[in-house]
């Protein structure tokens, strides 16, 4: 099954509910979007958490789940799981996201440990719930930066916000 993995932890470390403004179908596809977008850029670190390691950057490498699986999010697997969340729109989405970190000196740069996390997202009809669990590596970024990260790029997306934090624990 699209968008659902078997094994997501049932101890998560981070959730955040949001109040949404579009439809469950218009909110997957901007995320899934948003979320194929963020495989291809680089930030600095700075701009994804608050100040943890100098010169450094972040980049994500994201994938949607399938059964037991996580599929990268290229461009293929992005217009695939569009084309299902336009017939039917998914009532859970889980994708697995890695944050690779890597320090810049002199023009060189060296790859530091990455982080690995696990992210839920769950849909009602005018709520949404993200869950994080991370798997392992040093937490350059949190748990909760991840939640407000991601959600920052989907309002970004559009033309007015559509998320709207009301819970986070």
């Amino acid at each position: 099954m699209l968008g659902f993995y078997e094994g997501f932890p049932r101890n998560f470390h981070k959730n955040a509910y949001f109040r949404v403004a579009v439809s469950k179908k218009r909110l997957e596809q901007a995320i899934t979007k948003m979320l194929h977008e963020l495989n291809s850029e680089v930030f600095s670190l700075d701009h994804v958490a608050g100040p943890s390691v100098p010169q450094c950057t972040a980049a994500f490498e994201l994938g949607l789940a399938e059964a037991n699986k996580f599929n990268y999010l290229d461009k293929k697997e992005t217009d695939r799981a569009l084309k299902i969340i336009k017939k039917e729109p998914l009532q859970v989405m889980d994708f697995y996201c890695a944050v690779r970190y890597y320090k810049t000196r002199n023009s060189n740069r060296t790859p530091l440990k990455f982080d690995y996390y696990m992210l839920r997202f769950t849909f009602d009809i005018k709520t949404m719930e993200i869950q994080v669990f991370h798997e392992r590596g040093p937490r350059h970024v949190s748990p909760e930066e991840v939640i407000s990260f991601i959600a920052n790029k989907i309002n970004e997306m559009r033309s007015r916000k559509i998320l709207k934090a009301f819970t986070i624990s």
